[in-house]
Order: C-alpha cells, then structure tokens, then sequence
C-alpha cells in the first residue's frame, strides 16, 4: 500500500507528458540478455566511465533547463547507461554538466532546483547510512526526490521493509520505485520538467494578476482624474505620464502643470483649485 501510494504521487508530475523517442532507445532496448542483467544490477562490476568530455558537453542546447550529475555517481555507472542518459538528455533539450554535489542529480528547470538521489543497485545497500543521506538531502532541498531500481518483488519488499523500520514519513521525501535503470531516468527527467513547468505556469499566473491589478489602478485613476471639471482621458492619461500619481498632481502648482504637461491655462488653474480650494470641490457641479 505504501508503494502505491508513493508511485501515484510520483505520477501526478507526469501527466500529460510526452517525450520525443530517440533511435538510441530503441538500440539500447536490443543490447544482448547478460549486458541487460548487468545493466539492472547498476553496473557495479563495470568499468567506470572515463570520458567525462564527452559525456558532459553531449547536450548543449538546454532550452529546457540544465541537468547536473555528481561527478563520483558517475564513475560508477556503465558507458552503454551514460550514453542513454546524454542521448535522452539531448532529445529533451537538457544542457548536462558534471559537477561534485551532494544528490546525484540536480534539475534546473524553470527557475527552480529539483534535486535526485538515484539508486540504481538496491543489494548489498547499507540500510542506515542510506536513510541518514536521504534525512541530509531532505532537509538541503525543498524540491527531492528518490529514485530506486527495483526489478524483483524481493527487493521491493525489503524496501518496503526497510521504510517501516527507518520511520520516514509518507512523501517526505517522495521514493519512486522503478525496474530498470533506463525507466528510472525518464522518471527523474519527466518530474523535473513537470515541476519547472508548474513553476514557469505559476509566474505566469502572478504576471497576470499584476497586469489586471494594474489595468484596475489605472480605471480608477482615470475615474478620479476625469472627475475634475475640463479634464477628460487625454487630459488624464497626459498627467498620469508627466506627473504620476494623483497625490503628485494635487501637490503640483499651475506653473509646474503648464510646464510639464500641453494642458491649457483654464485646465491647469481647474486642476489646483480642485485639490486646494474646499469650496471648489465641494460645490455642486453643473454641466
């Protein structure tokens, strides 16, 4: 129950979602049997990675953000899955760069960091110095995520096991359970495009609101302005881009109005008496 709780969580961030394929999936879904299995084991016998220029300058384009990889994750991971991950990374309009931080991955995508610890091999895992990394990271990263390889029932159920014994609260932070490592990628890259997609939708919304709370401004300045006897929206519109505000046009002498705006001396001697003689704002006006 508490898997599929977490995989519903993590698929909330992927709907609607669709990534462009790449010819290098498809060759890599066809690699022999046994590189397969070595592959779903992490790699861990495999022979590090060694050409980090490559790799890290594969994806240039980044119009969709920037993706950063712990350089000592790395080294631990077979060349056929880094390959995946510059290819997908390229497909995808990510920029890649390799660096020493903490997770293993951080996205920067739409003005917002999401950070990843990606376990591509749960055997052999040593159970309370994970969950103490995870308790670190956690408390670094407002946006993160965990990401493990899981291709048996065996292995899910140990960390189901595991998650129990350890006490972590329900999505905090979120596991997301995958099969194989290819699969756990495109977890990691389809929840960082739908975060930084939110984040671009919500500065989008706040722009707009400002726009509206200013077009609102703007109708009530222009009601209170034409509201002065001879002014009508020219002559507001004029005052509003040469004086400003209307306790700057009620502070501005006729001298000042003639000489900073094209408004006519009968207008300009209207608009002070208005602020400045009680007893010609307050009389009744008759048109």
């Amino acid at each position: 129950m508490v898997w599929s709780v977490q995989a519903q969580m993590a698929q909330k961030f992927e709907d609607g979602l669709v990534y462009k394929p790449t010819r290098y999936i498809q060759i890599l879904k066809s690699q022999k049997k046994s590189e397969k299995l070595v592959m779903n084991r992490g790699f861990r016998d495999s022979t590090p990675f060694s050409n980090s220029a490559s790799l890290s300058t594969s994806s240039l384009a980044g119009s969709n953000g920037v993706c950063m990889m712990r350089s000592t994750w790395r080294d631990e991971q077979h060349p056929s899955f880094l390959n995946f991950i510059s290819c997908f990374l390229k497909e995808n309009s990510f920029r890649l760069n390799i660096v020493p931080i903490a997770p293993d991955f951080i996205f920067n995508c739409g003005g917002l960091s999401v950070a990843f610890m990606f376990l591509t091999n749960w055997d052999g895992v040593d159970t309370e110095s994970f969950y103490r990394k995870v308790q670190k990271l956690k408390e670094q990263f407002a946006n993160f995520y965990v990401v493990i390889t899981l291709p048996t029932k065996e292995q899910n159920d140990s960390l189901i096991h595991s998650y129990i014994k350890y006490g972590v609260r329900l999505g905090r932070p979120t596991f997301v359970p995958v099969r194989d490592l290819e699969m756990g990628f495109e977890k990691i890259v389809k929840i960082a495009h739908a975060r930084g997609a939110c984040k671009r939708q919500d500065a989008l919304a706040k722009i707009k609101a400002e726009k509206e709370k200013s077009v609102q401004a703007m109708e009530i300045y222009l009601q209170v302005v034409t509201s002065i006897p001879g002014v009508d929206s020219h002559g507001a519109n004029v005052l509003n881009q040469t004086i400003g505000s209307i306790e700057a046009i009620a502070k501005s002498s006729k001298e000042y109005l003639l000489e900073t705006t094209d408004l006519s001396p009968t207008t300009a001697e209207t608009i002070t008496r208005f602020f400045r003689d009680p007893k010609f704002y307050l009389a009744p006006k008759i048109d």
